[in-house]
């Protein structure tokens, strides 16, 4: 992995908008000739905006959210298509001629105007200016009907799906116990263990080791390595380290512009764009699913807890420190297992899978990092996010471990699940 650090916030995301991708809308992955922008590229920019820079959702809300809005592009682009894929919910009555650019403006603007109505006037001006770059005619109205029609289907289907209910975290003051974190103490997330998945039948099937025992030596190193190498004032971390611990724990997803850059650079035409994204979202959700379903059975607290409390936790190989703090904030979620390595997991297995290859070459930029980090593999960057975690100091190693296989498995099924080529 190599990495080159930048002050020039969004010139990643700029360039992946710049290249150009076939409108073609034939299931190949590369074409040639004269090409157009990509629209669902673009709108998962619009998207983002929406999501993360106005709305200020966390990493796991807005995994639902781009779920939805990929979703509903994804079944009206491979409408017009002609559905050579099996739909995630519908496939409206739809020509090849289509505009697909309308169509993939109007099932992401109706779907973010659901979900952010507060935002109407900036996402209707955002979609009028879209909707004006696209000639007047049938085409234009017709393939915003299949927008529309996919939005609204969408809309239904996670209508009461559980999303922000009053759920809680199991609180306790009993020693390796989760209570909530410094500095906000938050409650928040516990409603995700409760989610409608998206494509797995059973998230309750995917299950993980509980973690060690306070009183064992797996428990002392594990917390032992957390403590001295994910300090805010670690003399033992490396600046590579700091920077990748930061790099990934950014709330703006690097893992949002990897996918822009691996459509772009691989050439995807907007059908295996939306394919791509849809399924990667979703995935994502339902690991995150059954990771924040076992995060509430193990329940397990987080370094930030339980080092400054080191004298309480029957292990003579773990030693308290009262000031600590982790180089991170952590998250307010119990500890068992690593969110961020099941979502993690989850989006490079999905990545891999459909381009039936490890090794391609990508990159993204973080803001809070103020870094560009960029990878030979989706495998070398997935083995990364694990010791990114002890280094960020928010989680213990085999919580990583344990996370990613868990992400692993669901996004098998996944794959298996969503958007299966139609036998003709």
């Amino acid at each position: 992995m190599r990495n080159l650090s930048r002050r020039l916030l969004g010139v990643i995301v700029v360039t992946a908008l710049a290249l150009t991708a076939p409108t073609s809308l034939a299931p190949a992955a590369a074409q040639t000739g004269s090409a157009r922008p990509n629209a669902v590229i673009t709108w998962h920019v619009n998207a983002q905006t929406a999501i993360f820079d106005v709305a200020k959702q966390t990493p796991a809300v807005a995994s639902r959210s781009f779920a939805m809005v990929q979703g509903a592009v994804y079944d009206a682009v491979n409408a017009i298509a002609g559905t050579p894929y099996e739909p995630y919910l519908v496939s409206p009555p739809a020509r090849r001629g289509d505009s697909v650019p309308a169509a993939v403006a109007t099932a992401a603007h109706q779907v973010l105007l659901a979900l952010f109505p507060a935002q109407a006037d900036a996402l209707r001006a955002q979609y009028g200016q879209a909707l004006a770059a696209i000639p007047d005619g049938r085409a234009k109205s017709r393939g915003i009907a299949v927008g529309s029609a996919t939005a609204a289907a969408m809309i239904e289907e996670r209508r009461d799906d559980g999303a922000f209910a009053s759920v809680t975290w199991p609180v306790s003051d009993v020693p390796g116990e989760w209570r909530p974190t410094p500095p906000a103490f938050a409650q928040t997330g516990a409603w995700y263990a409760f989610l409608k998945p998206f494509v797995v039948r059973d998230p309750a099937r995917y299950r993980v080791p509980g973690p060690p025992a306070l009183t064992s030596r797996a428990y002392a190193r594990q917390m032992n390595e957390v403590q001295a190498l994910g300090s805010a004032t670690s003399t033992v971390r490396t600046p590579d380290q700091t920077e990748a611990a930061i790099w990934w724990d950014d709330f703006r997803m690097v893992e949002w512009e990897i996918r822009r850059v691996l459509a772009a650079n691989q050439r995807l035409n907007n059908l295996e764009t939306a394919r791509l994204f849809a399924r990667t979202d979703m995935a994502t959700v339902d690991a995150l699913i059954s990771c924040y379903q076992q995060k509430r059975y193990w329940n397990l607290w987080r370094p930030v807890t339980a080092i400054p409390l080191g004298d309480t936790d029957g292990n003579p190989a773990t030693v308290a420190d009262p000031v600590w703090q982790p180089l991170r904030v952590t998250a307010p979620s119990p500890e068992w297992p690593s969110g961020h390595a099941c979502y993690t997991s989850a989006t490079m297995v999905s990545f891999r899978d459909f381009f039936g290859r490890d090794d391609l070459r990508f990159h993204a930029y973080s803001p809070d990092a103020d870094a560009t980090r960029y990878y030979d593999s989706f495998a070398e960057a997935q083995a990364e996010v694990q010791p990114a975690r002890i280094w960020a100091g928010v989680h213990l190693r085999d919580a990583t471990v344990h996370g990613d296989r868990l992400g692993t498995a669901v996004t098998r099924e996944v794959i298996r699940e969503f958007g299966r080529p139609v036998r003709r």
